[in-house]
């Protein structure tokens, strides 16, 4: 496996912002304490020093040493506990101006509030403002690493290799914000059932799920109904990517082809969209039933749209190499992996640089191929393949989100009964 996992809230915050100053706040409280044995070193020297005889036989020099040092390391601890905070704020203010961006398409009077409140924090402290600008620039220097390293047979090939992130930067089509649904009319699809099984246990790991895509070579959509000791259900669907990429086919009896991708890139509805939805119908899901989506490339845009805007409960989301993201509610569960020299995520501007979904939720990035060689013609860092490899190396991160991924698995563990089936879509004409 290539590339170093990182793992982050948002692309230019490390962690969730109250945890952050959550760890700020108890290394105050550690500083505090280390006040206290300090001031108790100093009692002690002065009870022995002021005892006739005693001092000659303790070793009060060390004492004094032992005072130094805790001094030393309390400050140590107070600055470190003021960076982490000033840290925090700068995280704030890069989420707080991700959510008036937002809001500035469904709410100006919310977005404006936001944008004042940017304004008196950066006033209060100017650092602040200038490590969250720090942070943003870092960001968008590193979002696209190893794009610009691939393959181009001694400079004869144009860049293609950095139009996905010139489209994504450029016609900001990449990120997908509340309020912004899927427009159009849809297009008539057929879903047919082509297999059904009842595995044994729902996926306990992420490359598993991953893993769970469908098996027919015809089938696009696999929807697995688990049942619960309690009598409750939850659907979890796995969708591929495209499927056909021939783009003089484009609009033919395959809905994951290039016109749904097109479609689902600029706003509009899909047959590949409908097709998704019409499947969990298909498989006994209602309005309002508890999803989770596990989705490769054009199905990732898919997921967004499930996720922000289908009357499913979407409760978990797991996107590989998808060309958008999407803005999350705080309860629900996020898992965005994107390379950053993958041609296709790259048109999702690098992704966005705060954090959505709930406080696990995360974006896992890697170079997956560094060599760069024929292969990169081949979209190589793309390939299903590669994203079970990132998957797999989450699953074995000691990353505390990454761990607390295995709480979903768990909980979904739990199910007594899963019943599976997979299906084949096509236009109608």
């Amino acid at each position: 496996m290539s590339g170093d996992l990182e793992i982050d809230h948002g692309g230019a915050i490390a962690v969730d912002t109250e945890a952050m100053r959550d760890v700020g706040r108890r290394m105050t409280s550690l500083a505090s304490h280390l006040e206290e044995a300090r001031d108790a070193v100093m009692r002690a020297r002065g009870i022995i020093v002021g005892a006739p005889g005693f001092a000659e036989q303790v070793d009060v020099g060390a004492l004094e040493a032992s005072r130094d040092r805790i001094g030393a390391l309390r400050s140590e601890v107070d600055e470190a506990s003021i960076g982490t905070l000033l840290m925090a704020d700068a995280f704030e203010i890069v989420e707080l101006r991700a959510e008036a961006e937002a809001l500035a398409h469904t709410d100006a009077a919310a977005a404006a509030a936001l944008e004042a409140r940017i304004d008196r924090m950066v006033a209060a402290d100017a650092r602040i403002g200038a490590m969250a600008d720090q942070l943003v620039a870092q960001w968008e220097n590193e979002r696209f690493e190893g794009l610009d390293t691939q393959w181009d047979m001694g400079e004869l090939l144009p860049p293609f290799f950095t139009i996905g992130a010139f489209i994504g930067t450029t016609a900001r089509l990449g990120h997908v914000l509340p309020g912004m649904t899927l427009k159009g009319d849809v297009e008539p699809v057929s879903v047919t059932t082509v297999k059904s099984s009842t595995p044994d246990a729902p996926p306990a790991t992420l490359r598993g799920a991953f893993e769970r895509m469908p098996k027919d070579a015809s089938a696009q959509v696999a929807v697995e109904k688990l049942r619960f000791d309690d009598g409750s259900t939850k659907y979890m669907v796995y969708l591929k990517g495209t499927q056909n990429f021939v783009p003089w086919q484009a609009g033919g009896p395959e809905p994951w082809d290039m016109k749904s991708n097109a479609e689902l890139y600029t706003g509009e509805k899909s047959a590949s969209y409908q097709a998704v939805i019409d499947a969990l119908h298909a498989a006994g899901a209602e309005s309002g039933d508890t999803i989770g989506v596990v989705a490769h490339s054009q199905a990732g845009m898919i997921a967004v749209h499930m996720a922000m805007e289908s009357s499913f409960d979407v409760e978990f989301v797991a996107t590989a190499g998808s060309p958008t993201v999407g803005t999350f509610r705080d309860d629900q569960l996020a898992v965005q992996i994107l390379h950053t020299d993958d041609v296709v995520g790259s048109m999702s501007g690098g992704g966005s640089p705060a954090g959505s979904g709930s406080p696990d939720s995360f974006i896992a990035t890697r170079v997956a191929d560094p060599n760069p060689g024929i292969q990169d013609l081949a979209l190589a860092p793309h390939r299903f393949e590669p994203y079970l490899e990132t998957a797999e190396m989450i699953d074995e991160s000691d990353d505390p989100r990454a761990v607390a991924l295995d709480d979903y698995w768990t909980r979904l563990g739990e199910a007594v009964s899963v019943e599976r089936t997979e299906y084949h879509a096509e236009r109608i004409r």
